[in-house]
């Protein structure tokens, strides 16, 4: 990109020219809309970006169902775009891609390409070389020299067939060396984001070695452009020494100069300013400017201003979330584009050519895959960690492209040579993802630290840490929950869960209800949840979260509440995972911590058209959730509904699915009055493990003096003619007795299959025995004094009603004329009970004309779906879920 300052210049002449007087009526009168005019250029370059994008975005779908990163796409699109392919077609390149239309096509593309190499700046964290320095230096040296060695060597058998002995041969075998060296870590990053790696040992060294091979590689380029651009080797010394000076006063006064700024204009607390924003965009084009007339790239100016930013505050994040989106979605498709005209692999037409092509990129692989291999294995790792690691290390994409188009705008690759090595790096990448895939599957991966979760515990942590591993606290023969998980992910769903985390705790020891009550030496694991996905900003912040979990909102305001002031043991740790992946992070938190309990919040959908509360305000219900894709149909995938409710009532059902611990939901209706002041519960006792559960949770509730409970048995009752009890369509035969079902999609339903006589038997077993317990107690003389204390705020009933549902919702607005706060908890599903509710829920449903309640119901259940759409006689709900499918020792 060394004619970046000229073509910059020619084109602003081109632009402000005097204009001739053209036609007004446009297509109306006959104009060609693909005839190239010097002066109005913007008319063929809007039909050139259309077919740009349209091209990426055609194989990224396509692409993205075999894993592989968008680059792939971006990468063929421009060669299918080039001579190769529809270049063959009459007439498409002279009205598309005319050559005096390639000068400001290039102008936009490598506009676009020294933003980008602004945000692979930003993308650099020198901590993470800091933490790792060892493994970072050694990995990245290793797979920089060695395959530096190799493409020095094949490039004498190139110069030798492919270029011209004008070309001087050490600046040839330098740009030879230098792509074989370079390893794209913005591909890099996607790739291991794409195979959930991120977190773990190999992602760990990926990462680390990757920074550092990015800070080298670009050095190297650097040094590659200023011998090239050189007159003389003194030339060539006094361009490189100036570059480092230069770099220089950029690392040090101008970074010191910035951090100030940021600080005096609030940018740090805020987010930049304005007037932040601007001083540095000036530094970046002015950098640009300056390090392509000393005889160094433009791109490389723009880089290091991007590693100066500074990161406090998330200003860097906040800095690539305002220009990811433009830049990968416009211009990076247009500099691939100008890769893919400069691309013909019909000149690789002989044996000589192709023996060449597999040559190129065998020995690519094998110089970055033995180098960081056994690097990795000499630190210690297993031989498989460290193979994954060569593998990951031999992507390419971008990266070699800009070092491939430099070569060949300095005249040191031939086309022919050019296309040879654009090939090559399109195998590399696109081999990448299965090789890992295949060295390293899940079943081995093990976890680093320090990568994607960050755990932090508090000063009074060690009491609650001490409990982590053995079974639950008997307090009086009684099996209570003293160590909970939380789940806190935006700030639409904190009401909620702050709501259930208040009523699972017992009081403080200056609340007057707990006087002379024995208390659990309870704690809390918080899990703050940020979706990853395939922007910069989400990948930057998987590198960055200790510092974010010190300044995240959420997790601020839950230990402000819960660790202050409450005087609770609270730890907090956050993930940054893809959205399908939150209920196994969640899971794996509630397992790694021991907790006894997972707790998370809810917000149902509104009946009829009502927004989604979930949906108003919330950041991260607007960013990177699955998007639709119209390539679902040829691959046999339903059509999906993307409404923030229902992603995040499949993250609520993946939960309840792979959870190993009990779980908890609150249904949060809309009407958190607080749960300070009397609380009075309502239990609907239907039967089964998750009621049974249900039924011990509302107990240990109780023992708060503020709460009291109504339990209810729902007897057995005859069918009733009015209401017809459907098929089971979604049972699946060959299902265990009592195990849920799972149907076509991606989450399973609160469905399951008919259990044989056996099985409900013992369950009807279970529930009388637990019933008898707490609802006709037998306690010796002075003992038991905390379960008695609770039972005698609880009142036992029995309902036997043809509509069970529709009493029970009439009980619950009784109850709420007497009690101002209302709480209903219901056990998730009625496996093992005989008795079928979906009729009469079909009915209640139509009464209150509820929408969505299909969704609803499978996330929830029956009982609960039938008081969330009675929305109103409640102030919440709470939905209990056991871990085990069985049923419990009696």
């Amino acid at each position: 990109m060394r004619e970046f300052s000229s073509t910059a210049t020619s084109t602003l002449q081109t632009l402000f020219a005097k204009r001739a007087v053209q036609g007004q009526g446009g297509l109306l009168t006959g104009q060609d809309p693909t005839v190239y005019n010097t002066t109005d250029p913007l008319r063929l370059w809007v039909i050139q970006l259309g077919v740009i994008l349209m091209m990426a975005q055609l194989l990224g779908l396509m692409l993205g169902k075999i894993r592989q990163p968008r680059v792939i796409a971006e990468i063929l699109g421009g060669i299918l775009l080039g001579p190769t392919a529809f270049g063959r077609i009459p007439g498409f390149t002279n009205h598309i891609f005319p050559t005096s239309s390639l000068p400001f096509l290039s102008l936009t593309a490598n506009i676009g390409l020294c933003l980008f190499l602004f945000i692979i700046g930003l993308e650099i964290d020198p901590s993470i070389i800091r933490r790792n320095l060892r493994l970072s230096v050694v990995v990245s040296l290793a797979g920089v020299l060695f395959p530096f060695a190799i493409g020095c060597g094949i490039s004498v058998g190139l110069y030798r067939n492919f270029i011209a002995s004008s070309t001087n041969f050490h600046y040839f075998m330098l740009f030879i060396g230098v792509s074989y060296s370079i390893t794209a870590f913005p591909v890099l990053c996607r790739i291991l984001s794409a195979l959930k790696l991120l977190d773990t040992t190999v992602g760990l060294i990926a990462l680390s070695a990757g920074v550092a091979n990015d800070v080298i590689g670009w050095s190297l380029l650097a040094l590659a452009v200023a011998f090239v651009n050189a007159t003389s080797g003194l030339t060539a010394l006094w361009t490189f020494l100036t570059c480092v000076a230069y770099t220089l006063f950029l690392l040090f006064p101008v970074k010191w100069a910035l951090r100030w700024l940021a600080r005096k204009t609030g940018s740090t607390v805020h987010g930049p300013t304005v007037f932040y924003m601007s001083v540095v965009m000036l530094i970046l084009w002015g950098s640009a400017f300056f390090t392509d007339i000393v005889g160094v790239n433009a791109i490389f100016g723009a880089f290091v201003v991007g590693v100066i930013v500074p990161r406090e505050g998330g200003i860097s994040i906040a800095f690539v979330e305002k220009l990811e989106d433009m830049v990968q979605i416009i211009f990076l498709p247009l500099y691939f584009t100008i890769s893919g005209l400069n691309t013909n692999l019909g000149l690789i037409n002989t044996g000589t050519a192709w023996g060449f092509v597999f040559a190129i990129a065998a020995l690519d692989f094998t110089g970055k895959f033995t180098g960081c291999t056994l690097s990795s294995r000499a630190l210690g790792f297993s031989w498989r960690e460290a193979t994954a690691v060569g593998s990951l290390m031999s992507c390419k994409g971008l990266v070699e492209l800009i070092v491939l188009n430099v070569g060949l705008s300095a005249k040191i690759l031939t086309q022919q040579v050019f296309s040879m090595f654009v090939l090559e790096a399109l195998i590399l990448t696109f081999s990448t993802t299965p090789l890992v895939n295949l060295i390293y599957p899940p079943k081995y991966r093990t976890f680093g630290l320090g990568v994607v979760t960050v755990h932090t515990v508090s000063e009074d942590d060690s009491e609650g840490e001490k409990y982590i591993g053995e079974g639950s606290v008997v307090v009086e023969d009684e099996a209570w929950r003293h160590r909970f998980a939380v789940v806190l992910d935006e700030f639409s769903h904190m009401p909620g869960i702050m709501a259930l985390t208040k009523l699972v705790l017992p009081p403080t020891a200056e609340d007057p209800a707990s006087r002379g009550r024995q208390t659990l030496k309870t704690s809390v694991n918080a899990l703050r949840l940020i979706e990853l996905s395939e922007r910069t900003s989400t990948l930057m912040k998987s590198a960055m979260t200790e510092r974010l979990i010190s300044t995240d909102p959420l997790v601020g305001v839950f230990k402000m509440f819960f660790g202050e002031e409450s005087d609770m043991p609270v730890s907090a740790s956050l993930s940054v995972v893809a959205h399908n992946e939150w209920a196994h992070a969640v899971a794996e938190h509630a397992q790694r911590h021991g907790s006894q309990l997972v707790l998370i919040p809810w917000i149902p959908p509104w009946p009829g058209s009502a927004p989604d509360p979930s949906e108003l305000g919330s950041s991260q219900s607007r960013g990177g959730k699955p998007e639709l894709n119209p390539f679902d149909m040829f691959f046999g995938l339903p059509s999906k509904d993307n409404s923030a409710s229902t992603l995040y009532s499949h993250f609520v059902r993946g939960v309840f699915r792979h959870s190993k611990t009990d779980v908890a939901l609150f249904v949060d209706m809309g009407e958190n009055a607080g749960v300070d002041g009397q609380q009075h519960i309502l239990f609907p006792f239907f039967g089964g493990p998750d009621d049974r559960l249900a039924l011990e949770f509302v107990v240990q509730l109780c023992t708060n003096p503020r709460i009291s409970a109504t339990v209810i048995r729902i007897g057995k009752r005859s069918e009733q003619p009015g209401i017809l009890r459907p098929e089971s369509a979604f049972v699946d035969e060959k299902a265990e007795p009592g195990s849920p079902v799972t149907l076509s999609g991606n989450f399973p339903n609160t469905i399951y299959a008919k259990p044989n006589t056996a099985f409900l038997l013992q369950s009807e077993t279970a529930d009388d025995l637990t019933w008898t317990r707490y609802a006709s107690p037998s306690f010796e003389r002075d003992t038991h004094a905390q379960l008695r204390s609770a039972l005698s705020r609880m009142e036992f009933t029995d309902l036997s009603h043809a509509l069970p549902l529709h009493a029970l919702v009439q009980r619950a607005k009784q109850l709420r004329e007497t009690h101002r706060r209302l709480l209903v908890v219901a056990g998730r599903s009625k496996r093992l009970v005989q008795e079928g509710l979906e009729g009469e829920l079909k009915q209640l449903v139509e009464e209150r004309k509820y929408m969505d309640h299909e969704m609803v119901r499978n996330t929830v259940g029956d009982v609960a779906t039938a008081f969330v759409v009675a929305a109103g006689a409640q102030s919440g709900v709470i939905v209990v879920q056991g871990t085990g499918d069985g049923v419990v020792d009696v």
